[in-house]
Parts: C-alpha cells; sequence; structure tokens
C-alpha cells in the first residue's frame, strides 16, 4: 500500500477507511497497530504523523512501555505508570506532531503510551495515542505479538481483555 511513498499514504484511500471513520464517527472502537497508526494519522482519525526512525534503520526489537493513560476503553485493565513489554518492528514509527499539536496531547490526557527508552526519536516518547473521543487508539508496538507465553510477553493480552471488559 505505498509505504515508498508515505506509510499509510495510499492504504487510507482504500474503500473500507470509509467505513472504519463511520464506525469511529458513530463511537465504535477502532485499534490501529503499527502500519494500522500510519493508516490511521493518514485518514485523519488520529493526530500527527509517522516519520522514519530516527536512525534510519527497521527496528524489531523488544521495548518497555509506560502506561500513561489507563482511562480509556483499551486500558482500563491497567494502571497508570504499568510497564508492559512489546516487540516493534517498524522503519516509519517516529511518531511527529507540531508543538500545538502536542500541547493538546498532552494536555487532553491523549496519550495512551510512551516509550521507556525512545527507540526511533518519536516526539515525548509517544508509543500510542487515542483520539479525543478515546475509542480510536493507535500504537507502534504490537500487543497481538506479546499475547502467548511463548512471545516472551503476555503484556498485550492487557489491552485485548480491556477491551473485552
Amino acid at each position: 500500500y505505498g509505504d515508498y511513498l508515505r506509510c499509510g499514504a495510499i492504504a487510507r484511500l482504500c474503500p473500507i477507511m470509509d467505513e472504519v471513520c463511520r464506525h469511529a464517527a458513530s463511537g465504535g472502537k477502532v485499534l490501529g497497530i503499527c502500519n494500522g497508526f500510519q493508516i490511521l494519522t493518514e485518514a485523519g482519525l488520529l493526530p500527527g504523523v509517522l516519520l522514519r526512525n530516527a536512525s534510519l534503520k527497521f527496528l524489531c526489537q523488544e521495548v518497555e512501555l509506560l502506561v500513561e493513560n489507563a482511562d480509556t476503553p483499551f486500558t482500563d485493565g491497567m494502571k497508570k505508570g504499568d510497564l508492559l513489554r512489546m516487540p516493534i518492528a517498524h522503519a516509519e514509527g517516529n511518531y511527529f506532531i507540531e508543538d500545538e499539536g502536542l500541547a493538546r496531547l498532552e494536555g487532553n490526557g491523549q496519550v495512551v503510551f510512551r516509550y521507556r527508552n525512545n527507540p526511533n526519536g518519536a516526539r515525548n516518547d509517544i508509543a500510542g495515542i487515542v483520539n479525543e473521543r478515546r475509542n480510536v487508539l493507535g500504537m507502534m508496538p504490537h500487543p497481538e505479538r506479546a499475547s502467548e507465553p511463548v512471545l516472551g510477553s503476555v503484556d498485550g493480552l492487557k489491552l485485548f481483555m480491556s477491551l473485552l471488559n
């Protein structure tokens, strides 16, 4: 879907995105992981943009995340300050937003996850955000890859269990 142009730029034009936007507008939950986060920003469902990693290299590693906001449908089974381990796998995971937008995100409590040791240069260590209604979450780390003991972490299950509740 055109990552060579800009991550998510073409995918957001797919007909299914009209339905995703309608679902979100009606209050339905939308979760965008990695490329999904990129598409959600391109579609305007979340503010900001995902840029090339500061190192200009593809990163595939485990990261630690701090739960910044436990008052969302995606995190209500967690506590602020909880530490989660999940993998990342991206070349364009460097979250950027201009100063005014960043202040709005921070002031509204829309930052949900922060990197403990920022791997990609994301502003304010941001690893995941929600929209103002808190029904759309975008995050670069992969909770689905941290949902079985054999994968090395089950911390991703906390997000999915929160959604089920």
